[in-house]
């Protein structure tokens, strides 16, 4: 595959300036910004509710420094330059490899669809003091889940509500994820992230890149914020085992849509916080032993949720925040999340039930044949959606055609000629 190098505005570098916040109003201000040919400032800020619980300055230092980097990617990802400064370098050299291991492999998508060369890109600088050690801070022994509005997040709080444990919840303020934290009862923490409006305006603009970011790895230290700021010990999230398999080799490299949602990255970032933020909040998913199929299996036993969730990623988009309420249906059957549900789903529901959570039947959509064909594995590769394997698509056909239900539509007959 042919490849370009980054950058194309020469002589810039990224530059992360820094944070203030105020817990009291639940407010807190990142500062980037590009130094050379082009000048530009960016100021984004995450809301929440107010913080009256005080945490170890330190502690909220260091979970403040980190949360900017990866905050960061959205606005460096625009150019790509090499040069990166961080004001006040906190960033030992292990750090440094962390932060290069998830701007390499979380970006790995955005690289491959804008045909960029990443060898030898990333390298964050670092400084020579020794390491601060975490910050000691006890905490209580409840969990904080995180809600992502689909079926992964609803099924690992049932799990936690199975074994009796205690646990709240946080959104970053999507309508789908507070309608479904709030069915899923307890007491909510909503976020809520406002992108430098600057940063929108520049995405428009020819001679800039754009596209996928490791948004899980976001979700990870805004989680481990929250679950400080209001006194958690355990941060869950909803992540499975299928987030393991790959999509397709890039430059020596395996590309992974969901590889912030994988164990490798999970293990990397436990690591992190344990050595570098604080060995009192623990990260974890207890869907991480479980497949995507074996996920939709739990799921099907909870058919309160079934009017409210959504897999969709249109619901999360910046530009339509409004689509889950514009949406009746809250898919747009188009996708291929929306088409590997679906057939999740039509393996363990009867065929009523699908269709009433979908609108329509996405088997007498002839348009959705290439989708359905890379989904089983025999056009290009796996989709860049957080989607199941090929395998485990297979597995849900078989019980779809042992079933019959749906053996007179258009996919399932292609997929009887394949």
């Amino acid at each position: 595959m042919w490849v370009r190098s980054p950058p194309l505005v020469l002589f810039m570098k990224f530059i992360f300036k820094g944070h203030e916040s105020d817990l009291e109003k639940g407010e807190i201000f990142f500062h980037f910004g590009f130094e050379g040919e082009k000048n530009i400032d960016f100021t984004e800020k995450i809301s929440f509710s107010p913080v009256a619980f005080k945490i170890p300055e330190t502690l909220l230092k260091s979970l403040l420094d980190n949360l900017m980097l990866i905050l960061g990617v959205s606005y460096w990802k625009a150019y790509c330059p090499k040069e990166i400064e961080i004001k006040d370098n906190f960033l030992t050299r292990e750090q440094a490899e962390f932060w290069n291991t998830v701007y390499t492999k979380g970006m790995g998508e955005f690289y491959y669809k804008n045909k960029i060369d990443f060898r030898e890109l990333i390298n964050f600088p670092y400084n020579n003091k020794k390491a601060k050690g975490p910050t000691l801070f006890p905490r209580q022994n409840r969990s904080l889940v995180g809600i992502g509005g689909g079926k992964d997040s609803i099924v690992a709080a049932e799990l936690l509500r199975k074994s009796n444990k205690q646990f709240d919840l946080v959104t970053s303020g999507f309508p789908i994820q507070i309608e479904i934290a709030k069915m899923i009862g307890g007491r909510v923490i909503n976020t809520f992230r406002q992108i430098d409006p600057k940063l929108l305006e520049l995405n428009k603009e020819k001679g800039t890149y754009n596209g996928h970011i490791p948004i899980s790895v976001y979700y990870a230290f805004l989680i481990l914020l929250m679950a400080a700021l209001f006194d958690y010990k355990y941060a869950v999230v909803g992540n499975e085992k299928s987030a393991n398999y790959g999509n397709v080799e890039y430059l020596g490299q395996m590309i992974n849509h969901q590889w912030s949602k994988s164990e490798e990255f999970e293990n990397l970032f436990k690591k992190y916080v344990k050595k570098f933020i604080t060995p009192d909040i623990e990260y974890s998913s207890p869907l991480r032993n479980m497949t995507e199929l074996q996920v939709v299996e739990g799921f099907v036993k909870y058919p309160k949720y079934f009017k409210v969730f959504s897999s969709c990623n249109k619901n999360f988009k910046i530009s339509r925040p409004s689509f889950a309420k514009a949406s009746a249906g809250k898919w747009c059957g188009e996708c291929a999340k929306c088409l590997f549900v679906f057939i999740c789903l039509a393996a363990f529901l009867p065929k009523k039930g699908v269709l009433n959570i979908f609108g329509k039947n996405l088997f007498e959509d002839k348009s959705l044949i290439p989708l359905f064909e890379e989904l089983i594995g025999v056009r290009n590769f796996k989709p860049f959606e957080c989607v199941g394997t090929p395998e485990e698509v297979k597995e849900a056909l078989k019980k779809i055609v042992e079933k019959g239900k749906f053996n007179d539509t258009i996919l399932i007959e292609h997929l009887q000629n394949l």
